[in-house]
């Protein structure tokens, strides 16, 4: 310990530039520290101490990464706000959170104003970047506070809100160690060392750089992101993912690592041809990724055209998963990786009874030495546990030699006729179609049958959608899929409903076929 953290680093190397913002501008991290810096004392000046909470509705860039090193050395929970929510979801987490500062950009002003009505907060407490009705700028709330390192430093953490697919979400909320940020921040690198990450230019003088692709509310984000920086890494933020423009900034900026979805995957691939051959992907050593298993077919492409730096996990907000390297997926295609060293995993069956190699079953976590809480519903804590175990409710199963394979969440299961069957599959084969552009598949009511099989396709661009389409897709399944796997209908839209991190808003799609209906299967 003692070689890593921002806040060390920055001392130690203050003319390193440590982020991007997405308009190209260049932040040394001295500076940042600076401002980081002058945000803690200024805040405790409002009275926070240990233990509290900060919130903030920023967009990606050094906005939001000031309160995260603010926060994180304070000793206080920051949490990131989603800012596609509305104006009272956006107060509630701000008062569940117990915030006791709300940071909001002048990008989201009106939601910014409206969450701050919403959760009654002080208006001495509400300080913005740029300009907020009501708010304080933050120039003119920090102008008074030094920039010196704050005495009886500890460490925060993040506290993200999962999702709330149903009720309200909740604050996933870690015990605070107490310790020395720069140390906590050393621990946090651990999880990078599983992707064989290195240490950059303050610490070996090599340029490591890392892109944000994805906002920076997501856990993933947040985590991937904090401790690249933590590493001496250069954070190159996106303000909207673009195919090409990521292409771009990688050979722009020497991009050595970043954090993608598969769907990112699919629309690089879809690129020209020429387009790809314009830019070099060299520089880059590792390319997670995560958030829905990625088809077969599609790994291979990203492989072969960037080369062994290709890597995979499964993880949850709450902690605990697996790591495959590309070298385990090609030995092992479509797995999503073998446990953590600081990892455990179970798979059981409806009775809870842990099921043999080979048998999907639900999939529960653990990780080691954390301990965490959904923030003030104890029900829902105890709820996802098994014992020491917790799970969000996917289905998977383990091989002989410890690697996952997902099939899919429980919530997304089609029961028809009697029969199991998960979408995930169904997706991973008509997404390959070179007329498809992306896919949803989940269960619609049958009088018959319980469910039968719905898909969603969005076209790939000046692809005509109809019957004639869904005639192709059907001859393009016969040698794929049996017929029973196969959808009843298909369905066209301009533009599938996900969020920014990739993640499918399915129940967006499926409810309205189930309202008005006592149950959903």
């Amino acid at each position: 310990m003692g070689t890593l953290g921002f806040w060390r680093l920055a001392e130690k190397d203050p003319d390193w530039i440590a982020a991007v913002d997405p308009d190209g501008t260049e932040h040394r991290a001295g500076d940042l520290l600076a401002r980081a810096n002058k945000l803690v004392h200024a805040l405790r000046g409002l009275g926070l101490e240990k233990g509290d909470g900060v919130t903030a509705l920023v967009p990606n860039g050094v906005d939001g990464l000031v309160v995260y090193l603010a926060a994180l050395q304070a000793g206080w929970y920051y949490t990131p706000i989603n800012w596609h929510l509305t104006g009272p979801e956006i107060g509630y987490i701000v008062a569940d959170a117990e915030a006791k500062a709300f940071l909001v950009h002048e990008r989201f002003a009106d939601l910014g104003v409206a969450g701050a009505d919403a959760a009654d907060l002080d208006p001495r407490r509400r300080i913005s970047f740029g300009k907020v009705s009501g708010f304080t700028p933050f120039e003119d709330f920090t102008r008074d506070a030094p920039g010196t390192l704050p005495e009886d430093r500890s460490n925060g953490a993040a506290m993200h809100y999962t999702s709330g697919t149903t009720g309200r979400p909740k604050g996933v909320k870690r015990k605070l160690a107490g310790i020395d940020p720069d140390d906590s921040a050393e621990l946090m690198t651990f999880l990078l060392s599983f992707f064989k990450y290195t240490p950059g230019r303050p610490v070996t003088g090599q340029h490591e750089a890392h892109l944000v692709t994805s906002p920076n509310y997501h856990t993933a984000v947040t985590q991937f992101g904090g401790s690249s920086l933590h590493m001496g890494h250069t954070l190159v933020y996106m303000d909207k993912w673009e195919a090409e423009d990521t292409l771009r900034l990688i050979e722009k900026h020497e991009i050595t690592n970043t954090h993608m979805v598969p769907t990112h995957f699919k629309r690089l691939l879809t690129l020209p041809e020429e387009t790809r051959a314009k830019y070099d992907t060299s520089s880059m050593k590792q390319a997670i990724h995560a958030a829905a298993p990625c088809p077969v077919p599609i790994k291979h492409q990203m492989i072969e055209w960037w080369g062994m730096c290709v890597w995979e996990y499964y993880a949850a907000t709450e902690g605990g998963g697996t790591v495959a390297s590309p070298e385990d997926w090609l030995a092992h295609p479509g797995t999503v990786g073998s446990k953590w060293p600081i990892s455990e995993l179970l798979i059981v069956d409806e009775d809870f009874n842990e099921v043999p190699a080979g048998t999907p079953g639900t999939i529960y976590m653990k990780m080691m030495g954390v301990e965490f809480e959904y923030k003030g519903d104890l029900e829902k804590t105890k709820k996802e546990r098994l014992r020491d175990y917790f799970t969000v409710g996917d289905i998977g199963y383990l091989t002989e030699e410890g690697f996952l394979f997902l099939s899919d969440r429980k919530s997304d299961m089609i029961i028809s006729g009697g029969a199991n069957i998960y979408p995930a599959e169904i997706e991973n084969e008509i997404i390959l179609h070179p007329k498809v552009a992306d896919v949803a598949v989940f269960g619609i009511p049958n009088e018959e049958w319980g469910e039968e099989i719905k898909a969603v396709i969005e076209p790939a661009a000046g692809v005509e959608p109809g019957a004639a389409l869904s005639e192709e897709i059907f001859e393009f399944l016969k040698p794929r899929l049996a017929k029973m796997k196969w959808p009843r209908t298909i369905d066209y839209t301009e533009s599938l409903p996900r969020e920014p991190n990739g993640k499918l808003l399915k129940r967006k799609l499926r409810d309205p076929y189930w309202a008005g209906r006592s149950t959903a299967i």
